[in-house]
C-alpha cells in the first residue's frame, strides 16, 4: 500500500480474517480432536476453496477490487492454519509418535496440495459448462 492507505482493503482483510478465524474455532470445537483432525480436515477444506476462488478469479475481468483481500486473504487465511499444524505434528513426535508425526507432516501438505489443485479443476470443470451464462 504505497502512498495512500487503502483503509477498505485493511478493513475487508480484517473482517474476512475474523470471520474465518471464527469457522476455524467452530471446526475445533465441533471436532476436538487430539490427533489434528479439525487441523487437517479445515487446512485441506481451506486449500480447495482457495485453488476454486483462485481459478473463479482468474476468469473474472474486471475484479471486484476487495474479493480476493476479503475472501483469500481474510477468510480463507484466517480459516487455515500452519502453526497449528507444525504444532500438532510435534506434539505428535515429542510423544514420541515419531512415524505419525511424519504422516500426519507429509500427509497435510500433499492432500493440501492435492485439494488446490481439485478446487481449481472444479471449479474452471463448473466455469466451463456447456450453457453456462456468465
Amino acid at each position: 500500500m504505497t502512498g495512500t492507505h487503502r483503509w477498505d482493503v485493511l478493513l475487508a482483510v480484517a473482517a474476512g480474517g475474523a470471520l474465518g478465524s471464527l469457522a476455524r474455532y467452530g471446526l475445533g470445537t465441533a471436532l476436538p480432536s487430539p490427533a489434528g483432525v479439525a487441523t487437517l480436515l479445515g487446512n485441506v477444506v481451506g486449500c480447495l476453496a482457495l485453488g476454486a476462488l483462485m481459478a473463479v478469479l482468474a476468469r473474472q475481468a474486471p475484479q471486484p477490487r476487495l474479493l480476493r483481500p476479503f475472501l483469500g486473504v481474510g477468510v480463507l487465511g484466517g480459516f487455515t492454519t500452519f502453526s497449528t499444524y507444525v504444532l500438532d505434528g510435534l506434539s505428535a513426535a515429542y510423544d514420541g509418535h515419531l512415524v505419525a508425526a511424519f504422516a500426519y507432516a507429509a500427509g497435510s501438505v500433499l492432500a493440501s496440495l492435492l485439494a488446490v489443485v481439485a478446487g481449481v479443476a472444479g471449479a474452471r470443470r463448473m466455469l466451463d459448462r456447456p450453457g453456462r451464462t456468465a
